[in-house]
């Protein structure tokens, strides 16, 4: 469901029926006639609206995490917010890039349009720009020949399964954030799908190598072994981006998360 589609139809029609009782209709009738019910709530609702679309569209946008791709950084039933002018103004509805601002960096958790359905919004973190080399070997991350660092951290453990996974602390560029990595899980990674650029990444028994191309990212959950992500459908395109998470306000299972982003 394109929710900023509905919005905007919900705006134009609202902003219509204030335009019209506003300029026209209200002039027609009798002094002390009150407005029709349709004509007084349409025209109520549309400085709300059009407060919501705008602050949506160009300011911050909420959103639900619906998996655990993202342990130990974000958990399942997290209400994050989103930054969605950090990457640029984009037109709302089509998307389309019309300000250029800051551009993801190496480390940024970000909110995408799914590539291969569009009509999906995913979430995960940025590891590769265009035109880096990003190999995934043997569960180690390697950017342009370095490997990335990585320190051992306390096991992370995982109250619903009663199950311990080892955690470590990286650092892409200047983020430091946790990863979890599964030492019982195999590093063969497979493509699912046939995606753009599909030419760009070699697959073997280690892992996967890839050549970003330019316009495009290369994105990894932080729980390294259950999230299907960029070694598998592919790189995201920049018209793809939404913006950039910064903030939990939400979740009901867990209350001392709230004002937090670790």
């Amino acid at each position: 469901m394109n929710f900023s589609l509905i919005l905007f139809v919900f705006l134009v029609a609202t902003g219509i029926l204030w335009g019209l009782n506003h300029f026209w209709l209200r002039k027609k009738r009798p002094a002390g006639a009150k407005d029709p019910w349709w004509v007084e709530y349409g025209g109520s609702f549309f400085p709300v609206i059009l407060a919501v679309f705008f602050l949506r569209s160009f300011l911050v946008e909420p959103f639900k995490i619906p998996s655990g791709s993202m342990i130990p950084t974000l958990l399942v039933g997290d209400f994050i917010l989103v930054n969605k002018f950090t990457y640029g103004i984009r037109l709302p509805v089509i998307n389309k890039k019309i300000i250029e601002l800051n551009t993801p960096q190496r480390g940024d958790v970000a909110v995408f349009r799914y590539p291969p359905d569009p009509s999906l919004d995913y979430i995960k973190r940025v590891v590769g720009l265009p035109g880096d080399q990003i190999m995934y070997y043997n569960k180690k991350l390697i950017i342009n020949g370095q490997e990335v660092k990585r320190e051992k951290m306390d096991d992370y453990l995982d109250a619903a399964k009663m199950y311990y996974t080892p955690r470590f602390r990286e650092t892409l560029g200047k983020v430091e954030h946790s990863i979890l990595i599964d030492p019982e899980s195999t590093a063969l990674v497979r493509p699912i799908v046939d995606f753009p650029y599909r030419d760009n990444c070699q697959y073997n028994a280690q892992g996967i190598s890839c050549k970003v191309p330019e316009g495009y990212y290369f994105v990894m959950g932080d729980n390294r072994d259950n999230s299907q992500d960029s070694r598998y459908w592919g790189f995201v395109p920049d018209q793809n981006l939404v913006g950039k998470a910064f903030f939990i306000w939400f979740n009901f299972g867990h209350l001392q998360r709230i004002g937090s982003f670790h």
